[in-house]
């Protein structure tokens, strides 16, 4: 075709045809030009159950990491102990699962790969209180369609094992043990379009053998194993959730977690949840389970960083592996073909169930818990229960004022004050808000260290960070316990214990306020003079008295009493600054912690602050009175510890 006849089918018509836009015209132009005939419209039919089972297949066996999921899920509904995964090519050229469950009978066996057909529900209700991880009856039809699939299987009463062909549905007699095998191969050999849509054979092989993590970190009573081109590359035998969650998440995650169980009607929420000190910087070690079911709920996922909010701020993700159980009727399930997503009929109620029970468990990560290690969660019938509430429970949870905060009493420890033993043992630690001057000549001095004798008369488990030896560069204390020797970094732990004690004051309404003798003035704009007019109720609030007294100059008259020997100017600036940019009734709400991260970074002793030892030993005491008082704000820790081991091996003794 030459150009010119080219350039001309795209030349707009110059009297389009009656009842057509340019569009439409220009495509019959295209059509008579090229001497092609109208298709006539066609008639509505009835679709061919192959086509229907590869468009059903579309959404179910998406790559092959999909068909690893279904017949694994298959597997464990049919009661499975022992899973053995065997991929080649990344699982695109060949899939076989064989398990130790029930099996099916010979003449099930058409059914089990005919669509809509399944053993799991057999009516409506069955389908509100699903009970198993599928329930479809559309993968084994699915996956046929686009592979060439055989079955194998066996029950306990059966002589021998019967296959089926999943082409020609021919069953015969074969050789086999109890269980059930799935052999698929050759995915998406009569499918080539989406055939060259997947990726190469090893990444396809990690989204397989992700599959294959997930299910095994929910179910640690069943033993898996996986290959890959005729190596093994995973194995975990049948064990216990604490050992099953550390050989899949490394020893990282296994030293640095905290286990957590709690109950609230028909809701219970039990795993491990990863210090902020061992977060990371990609959300790939999140494993959040529903009924059993690994889900990615935009909820559930919020709900736990806004736990994580007090001690992991930025760009950082935390680890966990959690398990929320609660009756089958109070969640859908039936969302997505994959079943990843889900629904709750009180979604709220499980929001703050699970973020109340991850922030206790969080609030809990101070001095006083050093060197318990997790216990390992109870373990009732099956691995992971679903919790069936009686009626008065479920009436319970959907009644509007339940909300899970009715438990509010077990929440006040979190944001409780000190107590009077610790008041006074603090009683000489006031000189830290004396100021943050440095030394006169510029550096560290040296401290008398703790009397011994008052070392070996207390029992160690009171004062688990022991007693302060000296300063270190005007940074560090250091100080020794039963355990060797401790590390402190001095400003980070304070900020932690300033951050949690305006936190409690705020919560409960009872911000102390320090009235200035002399007001501090200073020259503001007009944004920051309107930001004072006109948010004065957040001001007064957070403890502050800042007023116009001239269309240039501001002045403050009082400051929260916690506060009260920082930079008056600065903190006042600060808090403007904040009220601005969030807005007066989101910055006590939504951006509280970080406007009382702010002020307590500014009132925390600095770095080249000589300490006296009963400030160094005021400070330890209120660390191990201080919840979270394991890492800053910000995620930092605030001390270490090195065991006398350690320090034995850093000098050769006893080698």
């Amino acid at each position: 075709m030459a150009k010119s006849q080219i350039r001309q089918l795209f030349v707009p018509a110059t009297a389009p045809l009656a009842g057509a836009n340019s569009c439409s015209g220009l495509v019959l132009r295209y059509n008579r030009r090229m001497n092609a005939p109208l298709s006539p419209p066609r008639a509505i039919q009835q679709l061919p159950d192959n086509l229907i089972s590869q468009i059903a297949a579309g959404e179910v066996v998406e790559r092959p990491s999909a068909v690893v999921k279904e017949l694994l899920e298959n597997a464990l509904d049919a009661g499975a102990t022992q899973i053995t995964v065997r991929l080649e090519q990344g699982g695109v050229k060949r899939i076989a699962i064989t398990d130790n469950g029930r099996g099916i009978a010979p003449e099930q066996l058409p059914l089990a790969l005919a669509r809509h057909a399944t053993s799991k529900i057999s009516s409506l209700h069955d389908l509100e209180n699903v009970a198993t991880l599928g329930f479809r009856g559309e993968a084994l039809a699915s996956i046929a369609s686009v592979s060439q699939l055989t079955l194998t299987s066996r029950t306990a009463d059966a002589g021998h094992a019967s296959e089926i062909d999943g082409s020609t549905l021919a069953v015969t007699p074969s050789s086999g043990a109890q269980g059930t095998t799935v052999d698929v191969q050759d995915l998406y050999f009569n499918t080539p379009a989406r055939r060259k849509f997947l990726k190469s054979d090893q990444t396809e092989f990690g989204h397989c053998a992700e599959v294959v993590r997930r299910i095994a970190l929910a179910r640690p009573d069943v033993s898996f194993s996986l290959t890959h081109n005729g190596k093994t590359v995973d194995h975990w035998n049948i064990t216990e959730i604490a050992k099953r969650s550390a050989s899949i998440l490394g020893n990282e995650f296994a030293n640095a977690r905290l286990a957590l169980d709690e109950a609230a009607g028909p809701l219970r929420l039990h795993g491990f949840v990863g210090l902020p000190t061992a977060s990371k910087a990609r959300a790939d070690a999140q494993y959040f389970y529903v009924n059993g079911r690994f889900v990615r709920d935009k909820l559930l996922v919020h709900a736990v960083r806004a736990a994580y909010q007090d001690v992991l701020h930025g760009d950082r993700y935390p680890s966990y592996v959690l398990g929320l159980d609660l009756d089958p009727a109070l969640v859908d399930v039936n969302v997505h073909p994959s079943k990843i997503e889900v629904r709750f009929r009180d979604s709220r109620a499980v929001h703050q169930f699970v973020f109340h029970a991850v922030s206790r468990a969080l609030a809990q990560t101070s001095a006083t818990s050093f060197g318990a290690t997790p216990a390992p969660l109870p373990s009732p019938s099956g691995a992971m229960p679903w919790i069936r509430g009686s009626q008065e429970h479920l009436q319970a949870i959907l009644q509007p004022n339940l909300q899970v905060p009715q438990q509010q009493t077990s929440f006040g420890p979190q944001f409780a004050p000190a107590t009077n033993g610790v008041a006074q043992t603090t009683a000489n630690y006031g000189a830290l808000f004396a100021g943050n001057e440095r030394p006169a000549n510029g550096g560290a001095a040296s401290y008398p260290a703790a009397p011994q004798a008052a070392s070996q008369s207390l029992p160690s488990d009171d004062f688990p960070l022991g007693f302060a030896l000296a300063q270190l560069h005007g940074i560090y204390i250091l100080a020794q316990n039963t355990k060797g020797l401790v590390l402190v970094d001095m400003h980070a732990a304070h900020e932690r214990i300033l951050y949690e004690q305006l936190k409690g004051a705020l919560d409960e309404d009872a911000m102390q306020v320090q009235p200035l003798l002399i007001p501090v003035t200073f020259f503001a704009d007009a944004v920051e003079v309107g930001t004072a007019e006109e948010n004065q109720e957040t001001l007064q609030a957070l403890g502050f008295d800042i007023a116009a007294i001239s269309p240039t100059t501001l002045a403050v008259r009082s400051v929260p009493a916690l506060l009260k020997n920082a930079d008056a100017q600065t903190l006042a600036r600060d808090v403007l600054r904040d009220v601005r940019e969030f807005g007066g009734s989101r910055v006590l709400v939504e951006r509280r912690n970080e406007l009382l991260g702010t002020l307590a970074c500014h009132t925390a002793v600095r770095a080249n602050r000589s300490l006296s030892a009963p400030e160094m030993n005021a400070l330890l005491r209120q660390m191990e009175a201080t919840e979270r008082a394991d890492q800053c704000n910000h995620g930092r820790p605030t001390w270490s510890q090195l065991a006398l081991s350690d320090l034995d091996k850093l000098f050769l003794r006893g080698q």
